[in-house]
């Protein structure tokens, strides 16, 4: 993804963006109400070689909590190298949550059904 790329909002209202990881394209829904950097599909583990920082409990939106384990890695995003705090999961998509995007301004225009992310720092 670079700050001129703009993702979309699918026909069921989820705002996605594309993200070159490991040379592959990959669909990022972004999750507003997730407060981390990143969770990501459990095949990335061995390509991005993360860092173990430790155990963390996760508070999903239903209140349930999970103990995950958490990583430090890094991939260019924005046309730059970023070090960002990933859980990694069982599945194919990948979510960027609100800490990941500190330093952008996020449009999410569902009537236009687009999503831009410009840098402001």
């Amino acid at each position: 993804m670079d700050a001129d790329d703009h993702g979309t909002v699918t026909l069921d209202g989820v705002p996605i963006i594309t993200l070159q990881i490991a040379g592959r394209e990959w669909r990022a829904t972004i999750d507003t109400g997730f407060n981390g950097y990143l969770e990501l599909p459990d095949v990335l583990l061995r390509p991005l070689n993360p860092q173990y920082i430790g155990q963390v409990t996760s508070i999903l939106a239903g209140g349930q909590s999970i103990e995950e384990e958490l990583y430090q890695v890094n991939f260019l995003f924005d046309d730059r190298e970023i070090f960002a705090e990933a859980t990694f999961v069982d599945d194919s998509d990948i979510l960027i949550g609100t800490q990941l995007l500190r330093d952008y301004c996020l449009t999410i225009n569902f009537v236009m059904r687009t999503v831009a992310i410009e840098r402001v720092n």
